[in-house]
């Protein structure tokens, strides 16, 4: 337990050095008197408090919104399939927000709010067909998913095709980022994800009974097809909400339950907590890389590619996915 606590503060001071570095680092230079300043309420220089409040700030906080709602998800749809492979887009959520996206940018009006609003209501849809089609089992479900999200990235794939010059446009969002982020993506975000977080939270007990099987949950009380369907709308909730702010963004929700799973056991009381802090952690900081590393600005779903990546392979050389 003394083992737990302390990689839960580790994970606190972690998420601390992430949100300062993620508004002190960037093209301009931030003096870290000027951040502190700000967030005490003390003095700051006009033109530090303007790219802190305007640019660095939201793009800070959306990036943690985002990181805790892939783990939350990713956390719960691992315990929910019961398989080390389940992700936050298992259920063909990014290939329903791409379609919605791209469709926005093919008809001239891929305003920020109409991309959000069109990515959200595709990936949700998305959801919604899948449920319906395999509602009768997990491994219906499973296969359901893989099959939605086959077509749809055939969809989104003819889209880009048919796009001409707005190509481009298309794909950088697929890639996934913050360059675009504001506080009104902010306000879209926040209560989609905290509230998601919140349900899946309040279901920890329940994921720990559902991990040991469907008839093991049933016979300690357990509702599991009411489980079921809260989990699958929470998830398809923190996921859609992520992947309408910031495109999709790969592995985060793969990678992190697994690598604090390794850390603090498999109690979803203690996992999921863990999980939210080091993504909250995790994407400022892979943020702070894509936007620093060269000149211009790399996608940050290719930063979590490359990193997870070979992570994921790491841990299968080790046994990490044989719990």
């Amino acid at each position: 337990m003394a083992e737990r606590t302390a990689a839960v503060l580790w994970l606190v001071l972690l998420l601390v050095v992430s949100f300062i570095m993620s508004v002190s680092v960037g093209s301009s230079s931030i003096n870290l008197s000027d951040v502190f300043g700000l967030l005490v309420g003390g003095k700051t220089s006009p033109m530090a408090y303007e790219i802190i409040v305007n640019f660095r700030l939201p793009r800070t906080v959306l990036a943690i919104l985002v990181g805790v709602g892939l783990a939350t998800a990713g956390c719960a749809m691992q315990a929910l399939f019961r398989n080390p492979l389940a992700d936050p887009y298992i259920l063909g959520v990014s290939s329903g927000a791409s379609v919605g996206a791209a469709i926005t940018i093919l008809l001239g009006i891929a305003s920020t709010r109409n991309i959000i609003i069109a990515a959200f209501l595709f990936a949700i849809a998305a959801v919604y067909i899948v449920y319906r089609l395999g509602r009768n089992s997990v491994y219906s479900l499973l296969l359901a998913g893989v099959a939605m999200a086959s077509f749809l990235s055939g969809v989104t794939s003819l889209l880009i095709y048919i796009a001409g010059k707005d190509m481009h446009q298309v794909v950088f969002w697929i890639m996934g980022g913050f360059w675009t982020a504001n506080w009104l993506k902010v306000k879209v975000a926040i209560f989609p994800i905290l509230f998601g977080t919140a349900i899946v939270a309040y279901n920890s007990w329940n994921l720990n009974a559902i991990l040991l099987g469907e008839e093991h949950a049933a016979s300690v009380g357990v509702d599991v097809e009411r489980l079921r369907r809260t989990i699958i709308a929470c998830s398809a909730l923190l996921t859609s909400a992520a992947v309408a702010v910031s495109g999709v963004i790969g592995f985060v929700g793969l990678i992190i339950p697994h690598a604090m799973r390794l850390v603090v056991g498999e109690d979803h009381r203690i996992l999921l907590p863990s999980a939210i802090l080091c993504a909250a952690s995790f994407m400022p900081a892979v943020d702070v890389i894509a936007r620093t590393i060269t000149s211009g600005e790399i996608p940050v779903g290719i930063i979590t590619a490359m990193l997870g990546a070979p992570f994921f392979i790491y841990l299968l050389r080790r046994g990490g996915f044989d719990t």
